[in-house]
């Protein structure tokens, strides 16, 4: 049954300019000013260039993120003048976090209708030094409908608009900094999303020299068929151009690939032996990927299971878990009648979890063999546990490799769900 009509965008553009290096009040006043010449038309969904107030200075990352506030009601303002929507993204920092995010913000007339934070920050020009990924690819609620938010790289990453798509949205924008020695592979790639997907997609870039890159302009409208409705050229300026959700719709009632989502998965082939495990990581590090380990016996997966190895995975681009086996759980001297579930059980019950890419057994009381066998780029372990004493962490780290110690979540253990369960149990 296809999605039935509702509110949408009657008009959607890009706003591109030079964006000035630090200068936040210079970029926002170059905003202004464009908003003036064009005077968009009311409802019109303006997106603006990745960093479009600062730019990108990782020296004055901490800077750029304390005005992000006035930037933001800056936006708010010029939405509520002009009766349109605006989004590009900046530098946002929570309280506890370690490094900043780069935050796409869409804003309206009336105030902040919400944000989408950059997946995959762009390693080959440190960002990841300076940007922590975000940790949702999550629609943006507006008074028109779903919209899905992008930042830049995250272009490269197809799923990440596959997800969006499946979750209703039907426009997805993105906010960029695109070198003009790559603008073949943004035209391409912006279609592509578009054409994936059925969408409509709305890119914005900055153009000309900031710093020392020289960036490609070429902000794009494109229609849910791939067609290119609008497209600025190297220089300064806005484009807009109408929608017509009808189009979107009519192409929908043929195909639908966005809302086609069989399950492909067969999760037990991620429980393998250390033989046949050790070419398939091969062939994953052949393209620059990381290997991360953690190890542990995992008897009655719980929450804080859970969130341990959702934690590991975020440290490389690869989790393999090392499971202890019943031998080898014996030998923890965990209690009687443990483990509780055979170690084929929880290794099944382990591969189910997303996070998670491989399992593989191992006897021995330590992983040790296990971990200099695979020999991670990160080895994992509970922040319990001090780092002279997990096994394999001195040979990890003569290697080139690091050690992360995670937090685990309190009053979550195995030890306690099965005092609970006995208690309960009890005459």
């Amino acid at each position: 049954m296809m999605q039935p009509e509702s509110l949408f965008f009657p008009s959607a553009g890009c706003v591109q300019y030079n964006i000035e290096l630090g200068n936040c009040a210079a970029n926002v006043a170059v905003l202004r000013q464009l908003l003036q010449e064009e005077s968009p038309a009311q409802g019109t969904l303006l997106v603006l260039p990745e960093m479009w107030a600062t730019g990108f200075s990782y020296p004055d990352t901490d800077r750029f993120a304390a005005e992000t506030p006035a930037v933001v009601q800056a936006m708010c303002e010029l939405a509520a003048q002009y009766k349109i929507f605006l989004a590009g993204s900046l530098t946002y920092r929570q309280a506890e976090s370690s490094l900043p995010t780069n935050t796409l913000y869409l804003v309206g007339p009336e105030g902040v209708l919400g944000q989408a934070d950059k997946q995959h920050p762009f390693a080959h020009w440190q960002e990841d030094q300076y940007y922590q990924p975000g940790r949702g690819n999550l629609p943006i609620e507006t008074p028109m409908g779903r919209v899905g938010g992008l930042v830049c790289y995250d272009l490269r990453f197809p799923e990440l608009a596959r997800e969006l798509a499946f979750a209703g949205c039907r426009l997805i924008i993105i906010s960029a900094q695109w070198p003009l020695s790559r603008l073949s592979h943004w035209q391409i790639l912006v279609r592509a999303r578009a054409i994936e997907n059925q969408v409509f997609v709305v890119a914005a870039n900055s153009c000309g020299q900031t710093g020392k890159m020289l960036l490609a302009g070429h902000s794009m409208v494109v229609g849910p068929d791939g067609v290119v409705l609008a497209e600025g050229g190297e220089g300064p300026g806005i484009v807009a151009t109408p929608l017509d959700l009808q189009t979107q719709n009519e192409l929908r009632r043929s195909f639908c690939p966005p809302g086609e989502r069989p399950w492909r998965g067969n999760n037990a082939d991620k429980l393998c032996s250390l033989a046949e495990l050790l070419p398939r990581l091969a062939a994953i590090r052949s393209q620059g990927s990381r290997i991360a380990f953690t190890n542990g016996c995992f008897d009655l997966l719980h929450a804080g299971h859970v969130n341990y190895l959702e934690e590991a995975r975020r440290t490389a681009d690869c989790l393999v878990l090392g499971l202890n086996s019943d031998y080898s759980v014996r030998l923890q001297n965990k209690g009687e009648g443990r483990p509780v579930n055979s170690e084929l059980d929880r290794a099944r019950v382990l591969a189910a979890l997303g996070s998670v890419d491989f399992v593989v057994l191992f006897d021995d009381p330590t992983p040790i063999n296990l971990i200099t066998a695979i020999m991670p780029e990160v080895l994992v372990k509970g922040a319990d546990w001090p780092e002279d004493q997990i096994a394999g962490a001195a040979e990890v780290k003569a290697n080139g490799g690091e050690v992360r110690r995670i937090a685990l979540t309190p009053g979550r253990s195995t030890t306690g769900l099965i005092k609970s369960i006995q208690g309960k149990v009890s005459p």
